[in-house]
């Protein structure tokens, strides 16, 4: 299985001034580097991170999968979403930051169990909310 996680550079550099969402993008980079420093405990054959710029053809790096919204009449991709791809080419694509960080920490869940070593990711106070909410 390959993962990509794509988020919007300027969230996770906080150049849109919303610290929120900053803070949400930044535990799914964090979660998704855990992921990828232990990918091999857990079967993973991959994990890419990309940080998309405005103007980018909806970021894809690695997997072939573009999330679309159409919003005021006018067709929106999504900068933000994390794709998964099994061994027999069926895609899995997660839009929503709630959805990207569960799979994530799911993953980093079975990471501990696998490892004596502390794999947790200390996440926000905003990415520990959207978790419990």
């Amino acid at each position: 299985m390959r993962i990509e996680l794509r988020v919007c550079k300027h969230c996770y550099e906080g150049e849109h001034g919303n610290q929120r969402k900053t803070a949400v993008t930044r535990d799914m980079v964090n979660c998704a580097e855990r992921v990828r420093e232990y990918k091999d405990l857990i079967g993973l054959e991959a994990v890419y991170i990309t940080r998309v710029e405005e103007g980018d053809p909806g970021g894809a790096e690695a997997l072939p999968a573009i999330v679309a919204s159409i919003e005021n009449d006018q067709v929106t991709l999504s900068d933000t979403q994390l794709v998964m791809e099994d061994e027999d080419g069926n895609m899995l694509v997660y839009p929503e930051p709630k959805d990207i960080l569960e799979v994530l920490t799911r993953n980093i869940d079975q990471i501990q169990e696998q490892t004596r070593q502390d794999a947790t990711v200390e996440l926000s106070q905003e990415g520990a909310e959207l978790l419990t909410a």
